[in-house]
Order: C-alpha cells, then sequence, then structure tokens
C-alpha cells in the first residue's frame, strides 16, 4: 500500500537540544542529580497533567518553581536557559516541504501542553508547513496511547498501513507500529531522511 501520509513527532525529531551544558549548569547550582531538571519539567507529575491538557503550561512551571525553590525572576532565567539550546532542523524542514510539494499528507504529533500551538507558530514558524496538527494537551491523550494516533490519522485522512510515523521514543515508535502504521525511530536526521526516501520515493 502506498504511503500517502508522513506524520512528525516535535521534540527530539524536528527541534533537538544541542547541548545538555546550560541545563547541568543549573542542576549544578540547584544541587540536583543529572538529569533532574528534564525529568521535572517533561516527566513529573505535573509535566505530565500538562501534557494531558489536565492543567495548564503557566500551572505546570508554577508548580517548577515551587519545586526549584525559584522566585519569578530566577524561574524566568531558568525556562529560558532550559530551552535556550533547542534548536530547529532547517534541512529535516525543507524535506518536509518537499513531502508536501509531492502531494503527501504532513502531520505534526506532539505530546506537549497547552501552549505548544503558539509555540510552533510563533517561535518557530513552523505551522504552514504542515496539513494538520495534533497535541496531547488539546486531545486529553498522548502518545503512546493509540487513541491519539487514531486522531492524526484521521486528520490525515489515511489508514495506519498508508502512514509513516517518525518519533525519537522506541515506545511510540513501538505503539504506531501495532497500529499498522510505518514506525521510523528517529536517531540520526540524514538516517531518517534516508529511510522516508526509500519510503515515500521523495528524493
Amino acid at each position: 500500500m502506498p504511503v500517502r501520509a508522513v506524520i512528525f513527532d516535535f521534540g527530539g525529531v524536528l527541534v533537538r537540544t544541542r547541548s545538555q551544558d546550560l541545563r547541568a549548569a543549573w542542576e549544578e547550582r540547584l544541587g540536583l542529580a543529572p538529569g533532574t531538571a528534564s525529568a521535572i519539567v517533561f516527566n513529573s507529575h505535573s509535566g505530565r497533567a500538562a501534557q494531558l491538557g489536565h492543567i495548564s503550561d503557566a500551572a505546570h512551571w508554577r508548580w517548577v518553581g515551587e519545586v526549584l525553590g525559584l522566585q519569578d525572576d530566577a524561574l524566568a532565567r531558568f525556562r529560558h536557559d532550559f530551552f535556550a539550546e533547542d534548536v530547529l532542523d532547517q534541512a529535516l524542514l525543507a524535506y518536509v516541504d518537499r513531502l508536501v510539494a509531492a502531494g503527501l499528507h504532513v502531520g505534526l504529533l506532539s505530546n506537549a501542553a497547552d501552549n505548544a500551538r503558539s509555540v510552533f507558530a510563533d517561535k518557530y514558524r513552523i505551522l504552514s508547513h504542515f496539513h494538520s496538527v495534533t497535541i496531547s494537551a488539546e486531545e486529553g491523550v498522548m502518545k503512546p496511547d493509540p487513541r491519539i494516533f487514531h486522531v492524526a490519522l484521521a486528520r490525515a485522512g489515511a489508514q495506519p498501513a498508508e502512514a509513516v510515523f517518525v518519533d525519537d521514543f522506541v515506545e511510540n515508535v513501538t505503539a504506531a507500529q501495532a497500529l499498522g502504521m510505518i514506525g521510523v525511530l528517529f536517531r540520526d536526521p540524514l538516517a531518517v531522511q534516508q529511510q522516508l526516501r526509500r519510503l515515500t520515493g521523495v528524493p
């Protein structure tokens, strides 16, 4: 069955953290073990609640400030530094445009909070490159739950076997494959583009 849709994850695929140095500096300053900052921001009960849309992004960051003992100004600096090394992969975005030009449906599927759509539009200016956007906080369900894949597939107008899904978490790729989608685990941007060329025929 020919591929009709390619659905990309956002964080860790289209936008990646090129250095952990600023996060590590904050962890050292706050006496935290390596990796704790990311665990608090993304994988804590508050982080998951924000990604499920149960609380706002603003409420989540107030909680982060309380946990880390940071007042407003210090919390703003921490938040700035936490994301300062996140960089959009322009080459991969250019390939997204080639997929669109070839007539494929190209979508975004992201576990993210209620500010994600504005981040995509205002900070990274990528919304115009995609036909559909599926955000966990807006749906009340997050990867790897199969329900969010069904939402993304419906927006793409594609059957599972007609859709490629690209993500940097193996559990999300495995969940997509369990539904019959073609899963691509992101590790290296050039390797992923090569895989997508083979799967879609788009050079």
